[in-house]
């Protein structure tokens, strides 16, 4: 059932509850729970229960519960085994001072393009002493990890990201060609990269949050804030580096390279490169005495339940997503656009369309199969290049990923970081719609000029 309007009801009581209680999970069953009494009515008891039982049993949310387990009990096992503290004190002789370390920083953000995932957790968790060393504040180094992730991700040809579109794609008779085609016209990434770098560099202003946190840190303050109750939304447990002694840098590196070349050998799944880095874990760290077999396994399971509250707000907020786009969000989202429009202006419309839909609705590969059918045939039939649109439509989730401040991937760089979702997006605000203010110009100009 098609409910116009009203289907936008159950992510407004989310948006609205976060921003006043500051309580993210709770705020989240609420909205999950009046979706289902809008969606089943007087069945809505037994329809938000068959609709959790039929969210955990799909395979999209257990392959996001099996990525968040697996990368928290490999951040953990790097942290116990010294090998973050061994690499980040390597980073350290290279990095001579606070431009210098956010610049490594951004650098590492290109380096591990291969998923979002492993972009935020490893940088952030690699870097995180050396930032706090030279007074950083934790706010830019989340900032940094924030804006890179998806962002270096949709533009590289052989990311989880880009396997996945270049799948959809196949049915429009496009594929892997395409899609490096329109790399050059993803313009929300390409600016908010290069603004990331300006920021670090120091050439572009620190603005807003971020300010104050540098100003913070120079009165004396510390570089992570304790916030108050609730701010933090998820209980995710956030490690310090280990006061252990060091090990190896290449104790972090090997693994890292294990998972990156195992995804790639699997057809970039990085469920497979996780499992192969754990047991890459395992036969580097027992032999060198770093810990006892017991030790592994009691580290590894530490690190897998850190992380299961995490997979209980993915959960919800992927029912959530489910019966939103089942009362019509998307459609009525998409139909807002309106039928008759310039094709020239197609390009812009997809792209602040995605951008809306993804900040809303939170589910990013799933928006690409609902809203491909409908964007990518009326583009080509207006006369929109194949490159383009891709490119607008790979702009518009990356920017929901960068800025819904329920994502999954601003949950990662929390667990990475310590700074809470909401103070996140505070801080990348300026910086996000600036490059997303731009990006919109970029697009219509492109439409104008290729349509």
């Amino acid at each position: 059932m098609d409910y116009g309007i009203l289907s936008c009801i159950p992510i407004a009581i989310l948006i609205l509850g976060m921003l006043i209680t500051r309580r993210l999970l709770e705020t989240m069953i609420v909205a999950t729970f009046v979706a289902a009494v809008m969606e089943y009515k007087a069945g809505f008891f037994s329809g938000f229960i068959g609709q959790l039982y039929t969210t955990v049993g799909g395979e999209e949310y257990l392959f996001l519960l099996f990525l968040v387990l697996g990368f928290g009990a490999l951040i953990r096992l790097f942290e116990k085994s010294g090998a973050l503290k061994g690499f980040s004190l390597a980073i350290q002789k290279l990095a001579k001072g606070p431009k210098q370390t956010m610049v490594i920083t951004w650098i590492l953000g290109i380096l591990v393009f291969i998923d979002d995932y492993l972009n935020v957790l490893a940088v952030s968790s690699a870097m995180k002493q050396s930032t706090d060393n030279l007074g950083i504040p934790r706010e830019h180094l989340a900032y940094g990890v924030n804006s890179m992730g998806a962002c270096v991700c949709v533009m590289v040809p052989f990311s989880s990201w880009a396997a996945f579109a270049c799948g959809c794609l196949a049915d429009y008779d496009m594929g892997f060609a395409d899609y490096v085609k329109a790399i050059p016209f993803m313009f929300f990434p390409i600016i908010a990269i290069l603004i990331c770098l300006l920021v670090a560099l120091g050439i572009a202003p620190k603005v807003g949050p971020l300010k104050k946190a540098y100003q913070r840190v120079a009165e004396g303050g510390p570089v992570l804030v304790a916030e108050e109750a609730g701010a933090t939304v998820v209980d995710i447990e956030v490690s310090e580096e280990e006061k252990g002694e060091a090990s190896s840098p290449l104790n972090f590196i090997i693994p890292i390279i294990v998972l990156v070349v195992i995804m790639v050998i699997f057809e970039c799944d990085i469920i497979h490169g996780l499992i192969a880095a754990i047991f890459c874990q395992a036969l580097m760290y027992i032999p060198q005495k770093l810990m006892s077999i017991t030790d592994f396994l009691n580290n590894m399971m530490e690190g897998l339940s850190s992380m299961a509250s995490l997979g209980v707000c993915i959960a919800f907020g992927s029912c959530l997503s489910a019966m939103s786009n089942d009362m019509g969000f998307t459609d009525f989202v998409v139909g807002s656009i309106g039928t008759s429009v310039a094709p020239a202006i197609l390009p812009m419309l997809t792209f602040v369309a995605l951008g809306a839909i993804t900040f809303a609705a939170c589910n990013f590969w799933v928006l690409l199969m609902l809203t491909m059918p409908i964007f990518v045939p009326v583009a080509l039939a207006a006369g929109v290049p194949g490159p383009l649109v891709i490119a607008a439509m790979m702009s518009g989730v990356a920017f929901g990923s960068k800025f819904c401040f329920y994502s999954d991937a601003i949950f990662m760089t929390f667990a990475g970081t310590g700074v809470s979702n909401l103070s996140q997006i505070k801080v990348v605000a300026p910086y996000v719609l600036t490059a997303f203010g731009l990006g919109a110009i970029c697009f219509l100009i492109a439409g104008f000029i290729f349509v």
